[in-house]
């Protein structure tokens, strides 16, 4: 079945996930310019590590907002929804998980600032960023399973009750209706 939506229903959600997506795949590269960097500060400064710490779950956010934001269908508007998520989450699990691959040592390498601006950075880098993207697209998934199923869908339930054989259909509206006419009022007794 192909249940479709308004298109408006995911697009809003959609926009926002698309630029939380550029923005966690450009501002390893473009944040140096601001002082506003990890690891390296240098600009468009390119690693491995980048790679799939920060630009392939950005591009997986992109993805799914796009889905999400042209989608007229349900199940192609959830498939949005299901790669931001990942792709949120990998934000926010992506730097602890780095260690596996990096000898026990983050691989984003160290913040640069004093502690006000390492803080935010961390935030703005991964963990703010992912918690953000996985929010919105949790929330659109769940407004998607909540959306009155239409279209199609409805019309083969309608299909299928008018395909049921009448008398039965007759029968089971009789069964309703007659608990109230089958009571029957004590007939008055005649004296004579």
């Amino acid at each position: 079945m192909n249940r479709r939506i308004p298109l408006r229903r995911g697009a809003p959600t959609g926009f926002l996930l698309i630029l939380l997506g550029l923005w966690g795949g450009l501002v390893p590269f473009v944040g140096p310019y601001f002082d506003y960097a990890l690891g390296a500060n240098r600009t468009w400064h390119w690693t491995t590590n980048r790679l799939w710490l920060e630009v392939l779950p950005a591009a997986v956010v992109v993805l799914g907002g796009l889905l999400m934001f042209v989608s007229r269908t349900r199940g192609r508007a959830s498939l949005g929804g299901l790669l931001a998520l990942a792709g949120g989450l990998w934000f926010v699990i992506g730097p602890s998980m780095s260690m596996l691959w990096h000898h026990g040592t983050v691989a984003t390498g160290a913040p640069v600032g004093g502690t006000a601006l390492r803080t935010a950075e961390w935030i703005g880098f991964f963990y703010g960023t992912g918690a953000l993207i996985t929010l919105l697209a949790a929330y659109a998934l769940g407004f998607l399973a909540a959306l009155p199923v239409g279209g199609e869908a409805v019309a083969a339930t309608e299909g299928a009750t008018a395909a049921r054989d009448d008398g039965a259909a007759e029968r089971d509206r009789a069964s309703a209706g007659d608990g109230a006419r089958t009571r029957r009022e004590p007939e008055p007794t005649r004296t004579e």
